[in-house]
């Protein structure tokens, strides 16, 4: 059963333009340690930034809140695992707020898929409840 969909388009300049004007102030309200990490160490950082802020966005629209209800950008990261695969994480409010819409006797499962085509980073979320059993 599908919980929640969110999708979100960036422009990599502007995220570009921001780090550039706000630097680590920006970067360390926004983003966890593990994006930043992640982010400086590619070539494109912008990109990867921009993708990631897309996938925030698109995760909050996912939760049906946007980015207003509480929720804060740290509340929500992305990592990616061994195979390079994206996986969203959610903490505080995030998470608070995906436990109170996942059905009972179900799990939820978030899937987020990142693209980016210079000046666009894109994300879309989609949050599923699994049965457990």
């Amino acid at each position: 059963m599908i919980l929640g969909i969110g999708t979100d388009l960036c422009n990599i300049e502007r995220i570009e333009r921001t780090l550039d004007r706000f630097g680590d102030r920006f970067r360390n309200r926004v983003f966890t340690e593990v994006e930043q990490r992640k982010a400086e160490r590619r070539a494109d950082t912008a990109g990867t930034y921009a993708k990631r802020w897309a996938a925030k966005e698109a995760c909050s629209k996912a939760l049906g809140t946007g980015l207003r209800m509480g929720i804060a950008w740290k509340d929500m990261g992305v990592a990616n695992i061994r195979s390079g695969q994206p996986v969203m994480h959610l903490t505080g409010w995030a998470a608070d707020r995906l436990a109170a819409m996942t059905p009972a006797g179900h799990k939820a499962v978030i899937h987020v898929t990142l693209t980016d085509d210079h000046p666009w980073a894109q994300a879309f979320v989609v949050i599923e409840a699994r049965p457990l059993a």
